[in-house]
C-alpha cells in the first residue's frame, strides 16, 4: 500500500530482541504541523523508553495508536498527510494496512530476535559478543562500567548496514567471565585485544562508552595499528572529576531502592528508566563474582579523594588516527566541560538533550554523528 500524500510512523525496532512498544504519551496533537525529526511520542520498551521521531515533515493527520496501548514493532502509530488527503481517505489507509499487517514475531517466530549472543575463549576468560552486519572495516563497540552489548540497544542494528559490528561485554560484565584482575584499563584493554586476536580481527573501528571509553583509548595507545579510528562517548580519562557516588552506589547496591535512584542518574531524563531495566540490573548483580568484579573496578577508576585515577587526555596526541569526543550536555557523572580545550585534531560533539548515555538518549542524532564520523 502507498500514497504519495500520506506517509506512515511505525513502532521503531530498538533492539534484536524487541517485539513490541507501548505508547505513553503523544506530544504532538492531531492536526499539528511537524518537521522531520520532531519527537511526537513517548514509547515504553522492556528495556527503556524513548521518543519517537517524525520520519517526515507535514501534518500528524492521525493518532492511530492511543496512549497505553502496545503495539508490535512495524506496526502503525499514526499518519502524516497532505492537507488536501481527506479524512475518508485516510480511515481506508489505516483500515488497508491493519487489515494486511502481520506482527513480525508472529510470522517470523525465533527469527525475528535475530543472531544470538556468542562467546569466544580469550586466554583463561570467555568473552560474550554479539555479531552484526557483514563487510566493510569492522566496528567494535565497548560499553561502561556495569553495562553490558545492550548498551547499544540502539545503535548496533542501525550501523551494521554494510559493515560488521561487534558488541562485547568486558570481563566482569554482562555474560563474560567475572575475572577482572586488577580492574584496570590496561588489564581490560589486553582483554579486548585477545578478543581482536581470537576473531582474527586485524583492525577496527573502536567505540567505547564511559570506562569502556579509557578501555577504547588505552587499547589505540598500546596498539595504533589494531585501531582504524577511535570514538570516545562520555569518556572517563579526560578530567580529573567523576561521580564517585554513582560508582560506588551501582556497585555497591542489591535492591531496586538502591539501584533506580542510581540508575537515574545516568540520563537527563530520569522517567527512562524502566522498571524491568532496574531489574535486569538487579539480575546481574546477583551473578556469582559480580559483586567482587565491579568493587575491584570502581576501586581501579575512583580514588579516595573522590577524584579520577584514569587518565587519557594528555596522551590522545600520541594515538595517530581520527577521534571523534562525543558527550551529553547533562552527564551527571562526567562534566561535559572535560571535552574542552582538546587538541584540535579531535572532533568534539555535544548532544544538546543527553546525559551520560547520548547513544540511548538520543539514538538518531548519536547514530549520524558516527556514521558522519566513520568511513
Amino acid at each position: 500500500m502507498s500514497d504519495p500524500q500520506i506517509s506512515m510512523l511505525i513502532m521503531p525496532k530498538w533492539g534484536m530482541t524487541m517485539t513490541e512498544g507501548r505508547v505513553v504519551k503523544w506530544l504532538v496533537p492531531e492536526g499539528a504541523n511537524v518537521a522531520a525529526g520532531d519527537e511526537v511520542l513517548d514509547v515504553e520498551t522492556e528495556k527503556i523508553a524513548n521518543a519517537v521521531e517524525a520520519p517526515v515533515t507535514g501534518v500528524l493527520r492521525r493518532h492511530v495508536a492511543g496512549e497505553g496501548q502496545a503495539v508490535p514493532v512495524s506496526g502503525l502509530l499514526a499518519i502524516f498527510a497532505d492537507p488536501a488527503v481527506t479524512d475518508a481517505e485516510v480511515d481506508a489507509f489505516v483500515e488497508g494496512f491493519l487489515a494486511d499487517f502481520t506482527p513480525e514475531d508472529a510470522d517470523a517466530g525465533a527469527e525475528a530476535e535475530g543472531p544470538a549472543p556468542e562467546s569466544v575463549q580469550v586466554a583463561d576468560r570467555s568473552i560474550r559478543y554479539l555479531k552484526l552486519g557483514e563487510g566493510g572495516e569492522p566496528v567494535l563497540l565497548i560499553h561502561g562500567f556495569g553495562g553490558d552489548q545492550n548498551a547499544w540497544l540502539f545503535n548496533h542494528e542501525f550501523l551494521s548496514a554494510g559493515r560488521t559490528v561487534y558488541a562485547l561485554d568486558l570481563p566482569g560484565h554482562g555474560g563474560s567471565s567475572k575475572d577482572v584482575g586488577d580492574g584496570t584499563v590496561g588489564v581490560l584493554a589486553g582483554v579486548v585485544a585477545g578478543f581482536m586476536d581470537a576473531l582474527e580481527l586485524g583492525a577496527a573501528h573502536v567505540v567505547g562508552h564511559s570506562l569502556g571509553g579509557a578501555v577504547a583509548a588505552e587499547l589505540a595507545l598500546a596498539e595504533p595499528g589494531r585501531v582504524l579510528s577511535l570514538t570516545l562517548v562520555s569518556s572517563i580519562g579526560l578530567g580529573s572529576e567523576i561521580n564517585g557516588e554513582f560508582v560506588n552506589g551501582f556497585a555497591r547496591g542489591q535492591r531496586r531502592g538502591e539501584i533506580k535512584p542510581v540508575l537515574e542518574v545516568l540520563f537527563a531524563d530520569p522517567t527512562l528508566v524502566t522498571r524491568r531495566l532496574v531489574e535486569d540490573v538487579l539480575r546481574y548483580k546477583r551473578l556469582d563474582g559480580v559483586d567482587e568484579a565491579l568493587a575491584t573496578i570502581a576501586a581501579s577508576m575512583v580514588a579516595d579523594d573522590g577524584t579520577q585515577k584514569v587518565a587519557i587526555r594528555d596522551r590522545l596526541t600520541d594515538y595517530p588516527g581520527s577521534v571523534l569526543v562525543i558527550r551529553g550536555a547533562h552527564d551527571q557523572i562526567v562534566p561535559p566541560g572535560h571535552a574542552d580545550g582538546l587538541p584540535e585534531t579531535v572532533r568534539t560533539e555535544i548532544v544538546d538533550v543527553a546525559g551520560h548515555m547520548p547513544m540511548m538518549e538520543s539514538p538518531t542524532e548519536f547514530n549520524r554523528l558516527l556514521l558522519d564520523f566513520l568511513p
